[in-house]
């Protein structure tokens, strides 16, 4: 039997379709264009669906309404991309989220995603096949969920956060580490889908990285994403520990 026979043809669960979000109607940035263009590159046989005010309902729940009203068109993604996954299956990914290589070998699981850090989970790339358990347990977290707090300042709770929490409850262990969850959710480590450390400008691109998601934050303050770029600069200088020696030392004065 030679080497070719003994190959075992791995069956894709997850269609070859690439969901995004672009809601406010707004022109794509030079940044978003190219991250779009590696995926036809790398991906050239999905199937890329956009979704937008005319092809979902804003109107649908409280949370998606109130987010749009407010123009805080991500935490409207973060609900929109549950729901795409949730009826039609594929991956999700971000506009700001930049294709290295082909992600076919993720089609087989049935639903997967990966770590953003050490600690939480990041939602730039997931996938799952349509009607996954996992989705609609998170699609149900907005169901009663208003975007607009009892004091009416926003609920500007991250969805890392949320999926976090919510699959701490099927065991997920914190530690940034590959593994399977009981529902069978596959996460891997960060260098996979965020190896980019927008916080402290670290890189942790390997061989196994597949996309990178470049966290353009086009929905915090100005005056956050002002410091968080000069962040970036002093770490491209001192690195990521100096960036953790400094602190310390601040913090020992």
């Amino acid at each position: 039997m030679n080497e070719r026979s003994e190959r075992v043809t791995v069956e894709n669960k997850i269609p070859k379709v690439i969901h995004y979000c672009w809601f406010g109607r707004g022109p794509k940035s030079p940044k978003i264009q190219k991250c779009i263009k590696s995926w036809r590159k790398h991906l050239p046989d999905y199937k890329l669906m956009e979704w937008n005010e005319d092809v979902f309902n804003i109107d649908s729940i409280p949370y998606v309404k109130q987010a749009y009203e407010a123009r805080k068109y991500a935490f409207v993604s973060d609900y929109v991309r549950l729901y795409a996954l949730y009826h039609y299956g594929g991956i999700y990914m971000d506009t700001d989220v930049e294709v290295i290589q082909s992600l076919d070998r993720f089609l087989a699981h049935e639903a997967f995603s990966g770590f953003e850090d050490e600690v939480y989970l990041q939602s730039g790339t997931m996938g799952a096949v349509a009607g996954h358990a996992w989705i609609q347990e998170l699609l149900d977290y907005y169901k009663d969920k208003s975007f607009i707090k009892d004091d009416g300042t926003y609920d500007m709770t991250t969805n890392t956060n949320i999926i976090t929490r919510i699959c701490s409850q099927w065991g997920l262990v914190a530690n940034g580490q590959y593994q399977v969850l009981q529902n069978g959710v596959v996460f891997y480590p960060r260098t996979y889908f965020s190896p980019y450390d927008y916080i402290n400008g670290g890189n942790y691109r390997t061989k196994d990285s597949y996309t990178i998601h470049h966290f353009i934050q086009s929905w915090l303050p100005a005056s956050v994403r002002v410091r968080g770029y000069f962040k970036r600069i002093v770490s491209r200088i001192i690195g990521p520990k100096g960036i953790s020696l400094m602190r310390k030392v601040l913090q020992n004065r």
